[in-house]
């Protein structure tokens, strides 16, 4: 048995299609509920110039605003309302007579009786296949009762479902947060919701809460109010995502690197660098980022905690010439400020490095800078998760730098995510000859053969140089370790 297709109307808004699973269908009635300022008459405005842009009529009736304030309001984004009627509801002459409002002729059935009919006389003279009509919140109040208002509801559906007519209706909830009225009678309902963190710019999201019908993507979207519209950025599901690669092993710009990695790391596969601060975990991560650009790979990198400037010069000092990857094209770096940024915008900027730059070394630096752009920290991992799943997926190799409290001694991660890494590097501090020392090790390596063993290596302005094995030393990890041996195997500092 063949399964009809659905006609859609395409809404408009870039990502709410997808979340959608294709538009809001023909022929139906949707609702769109938020508070006051959440992006209601700018998803409408977008709706409808979508449907004028593809030769459509579409009317957009309003009840609270006055038609220069969406024109103003569209005017914001750069836009005309070429192609749209407004039709201004207003209260009728009569309505507004002080001498008639104390009338006892006057009724709230009157007005609410002319306003209905007022809205179907809209749609007769226009005769549109998209109609946006703004907001349901006056509608509520002149029915003064939930049976009316129901009765309302239900009557405009059944008059546009015959019109064949798609139809969006804005409630600003103002009036009744918990009615839900309109949920059941709707074919679909899309929840918008502003967010306002303790510190950083307001965060906006959404969810489709019911789409009759509809295989639709769940859960909260994460979107944002620019000037040039809305944008959505889909929740990422990892197991959509897949491509043909080889798994083959990428090696870093250190040869003494490779060895203690049993040679370097998987394509497609996670490495998390954990370190107290500077210990050198973002150069860890540049020299596979060198290895990657040497093959003829394009990489990127996302800075959380530096500012560019700074990096450039202090990567120069270190024979990193990182300005030079940037101008070839090569190396793509963006600055990320955790305060402004949504989760779900970032991991659309992941994407489209991926996807249509086509990097394939990716470094995040660091995730204590993406934890401040989560709510939880049980958010941030299941994000984590996802994210690391889809780039494994698409065959790039993914960088992790994570910031450890303390210097020496016990050392406490903000988040654990080391069971998510494919490859966890330890980088640690220790004294020795009464100097201040850098160690690494691996600890974890799933996906082959790794040294065990724990080296001194030393940055400078070759880049990263590993010593030999520390094997006369006892306590190294701790931070104070104890010699058991009396060959001297530590890197000569004075070079």
């Amino acid at each position: 048995m063949d399964i009809p297709r659905i006609d859609r109307a395409a809404t408009g808004v870039t990502g709410l299609d997808d979340v959608l699973g294709g538009g809001l269908a023909r022929g139906r009635i949707f609702l769109l509920e938020g508070s006051p300022g959440a992006g209601k008459t700018t998803i409408a405005i977008q709706f409808l110039a979508a449907g004028a842009a593809s030769g459509e009529t579409v009317l957009y009736i309003t009840l609270s605003e006055t038609e220069d304030e969406l024109r103003a309001s569209a005017a914001s984004h750069g836009w005309t309302m070429d192609g749209i009627e407004v039709f201004e509801l207003i209260p009728p002459e009569n309505l507004l007579d002080e001498q008639q409002q104390q009338s006892l002729l006057y009724s709230s059935d009157l007005e609410l009786g002319e306003t209905t009919r007022r809205i179907f006389e809209a749609f007769e003279s226009v005769r549109p296949s998209r109609v946006v009509l703004d907001s349901l919140s006056e509608i509520r109040l002149l029915a003064q009762g939930s049976l009316r208002y129901r009765r309302q509801i239900l009557a405009l559906k059944h008059y546009f479902a015959k019109q064949n007519v798609t139809v969006l209706l804005l409630d600003d909830m103002t009036t009744d947060a918990n009615d839900k009225t309109v949920h059941s009678v709707a074919h679909g309902v899309i929840r918008l919701e502003e967010l306002a963190p303790d510190y950083g710019a307001e965060r906006r999201r959404l969810r489709v809460v019911k789409y009759r019908g509809q295989r639709y993507r769940g859960g909260y979207h994460d979107f944002v109010i620019r000037t040039g519209g809305i944008e959505v950025f889909p929740r990422l599901v990892a197991a959509e995502h897949k491509s043909e690669f080889e798994r083959n092993q990428l090696a870093s710009a250190s040869p003494e690197l490779n060895i203690l990695l049993g040679g370097g790391v998987e394509r497609g596969s996670s490495v998390l660098i954990l370190g107290p601060a500077g210990t050198g975990k973002s150069l860890l991560a540049l020299t596979f980022v060198v290895g990657a650009i040497a093959r003829g790979e394009k990489a990127v990198m996302f800075a959380f905690d530096e500012e560019l400037g700074l990096l450039f010069a202090r990567a120069l000092g270190l024979g990193i010439d990182l300005e030079k990857m940037v101008n070839s094209g090569n190396l793509l770096i963006e600055q990320i400020d955790a305060a402004e940024l949504s989760p779900g915008e970032l991991t659309s900027r992941v994407r489209r490095c991926v996807e249509v730059n086509q990097a394939r070394t990716v470094v995040i630096d660091s995730l204590n800078g993406y934890q401040a752009s989560m709510p939880e920290e049980n958010a941030l991992i299941l994000h984590m998760h996802e994210l690391l799943q889809y780039l494994n997926r698409q065959g790039a190799t993914t960088f992790l730098t994570v910031a450890q409290h303390g210097l020496v001694g016990d050392m406490k991660s903000p988040v654990d995510l080391t069971y998510l890494a494919d490859t966890v590097i330890l980088l640690r501090y220790f004294e020795a000859t009464g100097r201040v020392r850098r160690a690494v090790s691996v600890v974890k390596k799933r996906t082959g053969f790794h040294e065990d063993s724990i080296r001194e290596f030393r940055i400078d302005h070759r880049g990263i140089t590993l010593g030999e094995p520390l094997t006369n030393f006892q306590g190294v990890l701790r931070g104070v370790p104890i010699l058991v041996g009396t060959e001297n195997i530590l890197l000569d500092n004075s070079i």
